[in-house]
């Protein structure tokens, strides 16, 4: 009889183990079988047993100059303490996707935010979600978010953004010029010009647009494709304490097809770059961009965009006085100065994609 108390003691005590491993706790990936059925998968496709996360911004439509899409992060429905990283989606209002982000991490703090480095049409409506990622494991979707996409053109600050390919511009306009469907903004003659007034002057930066129609055999002698100068008197380019010219000298110049640029930082000093004869093809765009800090600048050329043949580059340094203008005026072209109308903007340049900022060039459509 004792014999048979034990035996049936240890049945109890291996039935009551086999109960409590099958109540372990559930593993952060796969969601129980009364969610998923036989898929592994939980009914919205889940694999991964976090909340949504929650859009922030943009949400209702706005349109935003510079997009960054920003939602408050998911949480976990067991309790662990993994890292999340995160997938965005953009799609049309078609409902096509149109832009992945593939999986970006998580960061410090309660929200996560992602800079779509795809190219949008401009001012179209798009929605936009997110959700949590654990290795091959997904959470749920986020609820879609509607925004649209900036309406082509802004000056945020020290920063100028301005495609130019839409019939508009962000900037002010002087002289005659011609807005060319898709193609970019067309200076007509010497007095042709667009202002960019920055609110806050960029003391370091890029200065980048594409450039067609610039050619040697343009009427012209010192004349410039781009500038930039103190304010607010934009008359007296030649004579302000900052100032810089891109220059593609034209067809009354000696050396026709010669590009240099000249700055000035508020020291007094002249820093030209390299002066150097190039053969322009007028049917092709090229690719200029200025860059400058304190003690450097530089000027380069290429063919056809930004990762193309690089055609010129130049660089000057030296100087301990940074550039700060004030207020930071940006031309496309340039204002008639002292030496006439021959000196100033190359007539017939055509120019799109125009970027100013601290932060790396974002990708423009046709690039």
């Amino acid at each position: 009889m004792q014999y048979k108390t034990l035996v049936l003691c240890a049945s109890a005590a291996i039935l009551a183990t086999a109960i409590a491993c099958s109540k372990s706790p559930e593993t952060p990936v796969a969601p129980s079988s009364s969610q998923s059925g036989d898929s592994g998968a939980a009914a919205d496709g889940s694999t991964l047993k976090v909340s949504a996360p929650t859009p922030q911004s943009p949400v209702n439509n706005a349109q935003p100059d510079s997009l960054v899409l920003t939602a408050t992060k998911a949480s976990s429905t067991y309790g662990s303490n993994t890292p999340l990283s995160y997938e965005f989606e953009i799609k049309n209002s078609g409902g096509t996707t149109v832009c992945t982000s593939g999986v970006v991490g998580g960061g410090s703090g309660s929200t996560v935010s992602y800079a779509p480095t795809c190219t949008l049409e401009f001012d179209q409506p798009f929605t936009w979600r997110v959700r949590g990622a654990v290795d091959n494991a997904r959470g749920p979707w986020s609820a879609a978010a509607n925004f649209r996409s900036s309406s082509g053109g802004y000056i945020s600050g020290n920063e100028v953004f301005d495609p130019l390919t839409n019939g508009k511009t962000a900037g002010d306009i002087s002289g005659p010029v011609q807005f060319l469907p898709g193609t970019g903004i067309q200076l007509l003659d010497h007095s042709s010009y667009v202002t960019y007034r920055l609110p806050q002057n960029l003391q370091q930066g890029e200065l980048s647009m594409m450039i067609l129609n610039g050619d040697e055999g343009n009427p012209g002698d010192k004349s410039k494709v781009f500038s930039m100068q103190e304010g607010p008197d934009v008359n007296d380019l030649t004579d302000d304490d900052y100032r810089m010219t891109a220059e593609l000298r034209g067809r009354n110049y000696g050396a026709p097809g010669s590009v240099t640029y000249r700055i000035i930082v508020g020291d007094g000093e002249s820093r030209d770059g390299d002066r150097i004869q190039l053969n322009f093809n007028s049917s092709r765009w090229y690719f200029w961009k200025f860059t400058w800090q304190t003690g450097g600048a530089r000027l380069e050329v290429r063919e056809d965009g930004p990762s193309g043949r690089v055609m010129y580059s130049s660089s000057e340094g030296g100087w301990s006085h940074p550039y700060r203008p004030e207020p930071h005026y940006i031309h496309l072209g340039a204002p008639i100065g002292r030496a006439g109308a021959i000196d100033a903007t190359q007539p017939g340049i055509i120019i799109k994609n125009v970027w100013a900022s601290s932060r790396p060039r974002p990708a423009f459509p046709g690039e």
